[in-house]
């Protein structure tokens, strides 16, 4: 459901609630600029997805951090 990406951003603004974590990507998503459309693709995704789930399925979620960064 969540891309990893996702699931890290998340990791980040979490509060412990589905709630409080769409508030915290609200208000952080409202300091980006328009040139980091990267960023606020990601987060535009996490919110919409958030939003469409139930509590339930969120306390069901996995959220650990995986920052495994493949090196050469």
């Amino acid at each position: 459901m969540f891309t990893n990406d996702e699931i890290n951003l998340m990791c980040i603004y979490n509060t412990g609630t589905r709630e409080g974590l769409i508030a915290e990507l609200t208000q952080m998503r409202g300091y980006l600029g328009s040139e980091e459309t990267e960023l606020l693709t990601l987060t535009d995704s996490a919110l919409g997805k958030l939003r469409n789930m139930s509590d339930t399925e969120y306390a069901k979620l996995d959220l650990l951090p995986d920052f495994d960064v493949e090196t050469e």
